[in-house]
């Protein structure tokens, strides 16, 4: 089983960084001049954020719907700000995916829209520094975890087959996901048991 891995997939928010939901809300809280409570509704309690991670409107629609829900203009600029004040690179885990780097192929598949990805650089750099053009979003898929064709979708531009992946993951729902998918699946607890896990694999 272990040796048929060529590939491991990391999540990112979770596993190989921390997510402070509040940072990102406060953020946009101070932009808009609205309640906290009020920009968690327009993100998430709307529904907006999930159909921008299932590519079911573009980041234009996504950033004016979002600016139509707070009473304002949010522009990229304003978004990726709060993005990047939500996101903490987790340096262990991000360690140890750089040993499996050594070895096997790697790359990042998020719940996320392509503002993303196409800013990963800015937002995470050393998420951009180890995997390259390799960070993925959903959006880009039609479709966000746990569905498959996330999954898939990821595996047919990376070139690789499910069976031959190991998809890391720090909710039940998406490692669940992803063996229905014919993926391998691992639950991120921590980096010290994550480690224990690619050892036991032979990833590194």
């Amino acid at each position: 089983m272990t040796a048929s891995i060529a590939l491991v997939l990391f999540d990112m928010e979770g596993v190989l960084s921390h997510y402070d939901r509040s940072a990102r809300v406060n953020h946009l809280a101070a932009i808009s001049g609205q309640a906290p409570e009020t920009v968690r509704h327009a993100i998430w309690g709307s529904g907006l954020e999930a159909r921008a991670d299932a590519g079911q409107i573009s980041d234009d629609e996504y950033l004016r719907a979002l600016g139509d829900l707070l009473g304002c203009r949010i522009d990229r600029e304003d978004w990726l700000a709060a993005r990047h004040a939500s996101i903490t690179p987790n340096g262990q885990v991000i360690a140890l995916a750089a040993r499996v780097a050594e070895r096997h192929s790697i790359a990042v598949l998020t719940n996320n829209c392509c503002l993303v990805s196409d800013h990963i650089g800015y937002l995470n750099p050393p998420v951009a520094q180890l995997f390259g053009p390799h960070v993925y979003a959903s959006a880009s898929f039609g479709a966000a975890k746990p569905a498959a064709q996330a999954y898939l979708g990821c595996l047919e531009q990376l070139g690789r087959g499910a069976a031959e992946t190991l998809f890391i993951d720090d909710t039940d729902a998406n490692v669940a996901g992803a063996i229905n998918a014919g993926l391998q699946g691992y639950k991120f607890v921590s980096a010290d048991a994550l480690s224990e896990e690619l050892e036991r694999r032979g990833l590194m």
